[in-house]
């Protein structure tokens, strides 16, 4: 099979129209194909109709609205005989064998030989998919889950049969990590794969017990959240984030599919709640709510859960549950005494057994099952890390104990643990009991191996930095949530001094979720609210110098963020030589948000961008009217795309689809910017002064009488305004670098004094949102 360049998707349904939506943000062009409406003056509306639909649902779809012109709108009436431009064809129709074979007979008639055919079902198996196909067919064929939204979920179960060509599925796997970003998980034919078989196990079992043990739906969530390295959400809250209405559907289809010993019907039960509430339109948040709901009803919005008994929505409680926040893991939740640790147990237990018995069955491969659950349900550990966390012996213990049965692979254990770390090697057990290295795809370097099998260079309470080999190191940030501190300026500040007389080039990168959430508000607000200015101008003027230092270096600097950059992470990329940025990467100044205006050079570097760029007319007013626009308003690009739309990244900037390959191409990016580097020369800008202040001025009172400003935006914002047009220079005298330095710093002492900024900072702190006074 030659490379991917053009991908057809037949089924334009939630499901379908999403997976063409990505494979368009990866730049390859899609054939979105459905059915022809009964009656439809346009016979490709459905597909039209989903592409609007994605253009405008939240979280987008599409990376950028350029993305979205990669998605040509078909059916297949018209042009199914369009199939033979595709190198790869999924079909995400109806669940149901008869639909598909049908299908497949039709696509079978057009498409090239050699051309890849894949199904997105989940609950069919292989074999009986292909049953009565031709050869040719059978050997192009496979399976490939994707998980919903295709765009942010980064798992893709693949299946293959006995016919499949291995080549074939090969380069559809490596177009999928490579282009689309996915993490493949290769699966046994088996009902369910991986992921869903074990997390709707897992939710059916949540359920049933909170409703057993009279839990509220608050406290079942707090429990099997956080302390399990669970999102938030909890059982109930995914629910409702996923849809009521999906769980009686892939119940229904893995008891259909699963032989009558598995454990899986053990826990099943007809849950008239969840029935009722599809019924009345409670299908979670794309619905009316679900196991919570917002009760719109008065002046104001408030939150309800329902009760699991009566079925009545109350108003959400708070979970303060004795001993929960004191306990430290997930093995001192299971000891706590009454309903929670009782809960606790009830879930976990029987949900670690049954993927202890996955394994031979689902996958050989523990760290397979692992990576599913960790990327489909967002788990921070997989079951197995989680049995190594509490405790092998433990969990054979109690299972045994309550008269499950024990799977031989927990029962082997016999005091070993599923990981261990080996000559800084991670090993993981298996199948026939002896441990093997983790083998990284090709072209992946992790942080946390490197970590494993050496000691940083440099180290402080929020920082590290760490050798990756072929004189190139890494900064890392381990501050909480990467907030930057003056622990992290002052070992940046070291770093580049170690990397100027011993290495050749320098990447700033973590593998936590956020790259940086922007400057230790919580620091600040202390220091303010003991009159400690000069402390902060003096992390103020740190920052400064410590960025300057970072762009002026003698060597190559390359940023790799990945999440969140806000704020002075943000200002970190703009200082550096390049960024080689993840495609989820959501940057901004947000400083405005909390009543402050950049202050690490986020203005200069932002203004010396804009200026540069060929699109803006002459002159030095459009240039600051821009940069007034994104900051002032706090925009965060919401894709790395995006990013490049403001400015935040430069046309030259990369862009890594994997998340796992991030850091190795960070690193290429760096080495191939050592020879013959020079540093960049500082610039000088071409400001609008005081006439240009003015008019940014009346820009934002123009939106605080449309009420989109508050009045202390305006304060905010004639401090930035003040800052972008050059304070008090001429329109016509050149502003250096240091001038606006000064310009930032000045303003932002100004505005930290202020009472209404503070009450920012507290509500951000206390909330996570500023408050809008």
């Amino acid at each position: 099979m030659t490379g991917i360049r053009k991908v057809a998707v037949i089924g334009a349904g939630v499901m379908g129209s999403g997976i063409a939506a990505h494979v368009a943000n990866a730049g390859v062009p899609v054939l979105l194909m459905d059915v022809v409406p009964e009656g439809a003056a346009d016979r490709s509306a459905l597909a039209k109709d989903a592409i609007a639909k994605m253009l405008k649902t939240e979280p987008a779809a599409f990376m950028s609205p350029r993305a979205a012109k990669l998605v040509e709108a078909c059916n297949i009436e018209d042009h199914l005989d369009r199939l033979g431009e595709a190198d790869w064809i999924i079909e995400v129709v109806v669940e149901r064998l008869d639909v598909k074979q049908t299908l497949y007979r039709r696509i079978d008639a057009v498409r090239r030989p050699g051309t890849a055919i894949s199904s997105n079902t989940s609950t069919i198996p292989l074999d009986a998919l292909i049953e009565g196909m031709p050869e040719a067919f059978a050997k192009d064929f496979l399976i490939t889950h994707f998980f919903n939204p295709p765009r942010y979920m980064r798992l893709l179960e693949i299946v293959t049969g006995p016919r499949t060509d291995p080549a074939l599925a090969a380069a559809v796997a490596g177009f999928a990590d490579r282009r689309l970003g996915k993490s493949v998980v290769r699966c046994k034919d088996r009902p369910g794969f991986i992921a869903n078989r074990l997390g709707i196990f897992w939710i059916q079992n949540a359920i049933a017990a909170a409703i057993d043990l009279g839990v509220p739906v608050e406290e079942a969530d707090a429990v099997m959240g956080r302390p399990f390295g669970i999102p938030k959400t909890g059982v109930f809250g995914l629910v409702d984030l996923v849809g009521l209405d999906l769980i009686p559907h892939t119940t229904k289809s893995l008891r259909a599919a699963l032989p009558s010993e598995d454990a899986f019907h053990a826990t099943y039960r007809e849950m008239p709640l969840i029935t009722t509430l599809i019924a009345e339109g409670y299908t979670g948040r794309k619905g009316k709510g679900g196991f919570y709901r917002l009760n719109r009803a008065g002046a104001q919005k408030t939150k309800e859960a329902i009760d699991l008994k009566t079925g009545e929505y109350r108003p959400s409680a708070r979970a303060d549950l004795p001993g929960l926040k004191e306990a430290k893991g997930p093995r001192a939740v299971l000891d706590l005494p009454g309903r929670v640790g009782g809960y606790a147990w009830t879930v976990i237990g029987p949900t670690l057994a049954y993927a202890a018995g996955l394994v031979g069955e689902a996958s050989d491969e523990i760290a397979a099952i692992d990576e599913a659950m960790r990327l489909g349900y967002n788990w921070k550990w997989g079951p197995f890390e989680l049995i190594d966390r509490i405790g092998g012996a433990y969990v054979v213990e109690r299972l045994a104990k309550d008269g499950h049965a024990v799977p031989p692979i927990l029962a082997g254990l016999d005091g070993r643990t599923f990981y261990r770390v080996e000559d800084g090697r991670r090993q993981v057990l298996t199948v026939g009991g002896d441990y093997e290295n983790i083998v990284r795809p090709e072209g992946v370097l992790r942080l946390e191996d490197i970590k494993l099998a050496g000691k940083p260079l440099l180290r402080n309470g929020s920082a590290a930095l760490w050798d990756i080999g072929d004189g190139v190191v890494c900064f890392e940030f381990t501050s909480q949530s990467n907030a930057l501190d003056e622990q992290i300026l002052v070992l940046l500040g070291k770093s580049i001094k170690l990397v100027r007389d011993k290495h050749k080039a320098l990447v700033v990168y973590n593998e936590a979720t956020n790259f940086s959430v922007g400057a230790n508000l919580g620091l600040a607000l202390f220091a303010a609210n003991i009159a400690a200015w000069g402390e902060i101008e003096k992390l103020v003027s740190l920052g400064q110098q410590t960025y300057a230092q970072l762009k002026y270096a003698p060597f190559p600097v390359v940023s790799a963020p990945a999440g969140m950059a806000l704020g002075g992470g943000c200002e970190i990329l703009l200082h550096s030589d390049a960024v080689q940025a993840h495609a989820e990467s959501y940057i901004g100044l947000v400083e405005a948000g909390v009543g402050l205006v950049p202050a690490w050079g986020g203005c200069k570097e932002m203004l010396a961008r804009w200026q540069s760029a060929p699109k803006l007319p002459n002159g030095p007013m459009p240039a600051t009217a821009k940069v007034f626009e994104t900051v002032s308003t706090a925009t965060v690009a919401k894709s790395a795309e995006e990013a490049r739309d403001l400015l935040f990244l430069r046309p030259t900037d990369g862009i890594t689809m994997n998340r796992d390959r991030l850091l190795a191409d960070a690193k290429a990016k760096a080495l191939s910017l050592v020879e013959g580097y020079a540093p960049p020369k500082p610039v000088t800008l071409t400001l609008p002064g005081p006439s240009g202040a003015l008019a940014l001025r009346m820009a934002a009172e123009g939106f605080a009488r449309r009420g989109i400003a508050t009045k202390h935006d305006l304060v905010v914002a004639a401090e930035l305004a003040a800052v972008l047009s050059g304070g008090e220079a001429d329109s016509l005298d050149p502003v250096d670098e240091a001038a606006i330095l000064e310009l930032e710093r000045e303003s932002f002492m100004r505005l930290v004094r202020t009472e209404a900024t503070l009450d920012r900072f507290e509500s951000v702190i206390e909330t996570g949102r500023p408050v809008r006074n």
